[in-house]
């Protein structure tokens, strides 16, 4: 059996959105702002920074929307069952992943107004949720690359369990997503 399509549909679009964010995510934090401009320039890495905010407030909506329709759809049985080690591994890294893809765009939001730079949403700017607080801000983006970090080790985990099941084990895991 196959989740329904609106749940692969929002799976793989998350998923897609997740990889480009924390892709750019990581070359930011590894560059970071002065870095990055005087690799790309200014307006590449204006683009760059509005469009991690804009990619991180769609996964959180499209996380909101995913539970919903997780709650009203549920999950389809496995055809053949998971052993209990395998069913603990994937309700702990599948919990931890839906954990990060809220938290992280959340402490994005939450640090970036805190560092008094604007919440970008394609052209729109987004109020800030916290007062402008340099210290606060630089904690909050801290957890929030901490959290990435978490997010790309749970997303190799997830990988290499949808791999074991489709490669190793044949017993039709992965179909249920595709």
């Amino acid at each position: 059996m196959k989740y329904a399509l609106s749940q692969r549909l929002l799976h793989w679009i998350i998923a897609l959105m997740v990889l480009g964010a924390l892709a750019v995510g990581m070359l930011l934090g590894f560059l970071g702002f002065s870095g990055v401009k005087d690799t790309f320039g200014i307006d590449v890495t204006n683009l760059l920074y509005k469009y991690h905010k804009t990619f991180g407030v769609l996964i959180l909506g499209l996380m909101v929307i995913r539970i919903a329709v997780k709650l009203a759809k549920g999950a389809p049985n496995y055809a053949q069952p998971l052993t209990k080690f395998e069913y603990s591994a994937s309700n702990a890294v599948h919990g931890l992943l839906y954990l990060c893809l809220f938290a992280m765009p959340v402490l994005g939001w939450l640090g970036t107004g805190a560092n008094g730079f604007p919440v970008e949403f394609f052209n729109w700017k987004l109020p800030p949720i916290l007062a402008k607080d340099k210290e606060l801000g630089g904690l909050l983006m801290e957890l929030h690359g901490i959290v990435g970090w978490t997010l790309a080790a749970l997303i190799f985990l997830h990988i290499g369990g949808a791999l074991k099941h489709a490669i190793v084990k044949k017993d039709g895991v992965l179909q249920r997503m595709l």
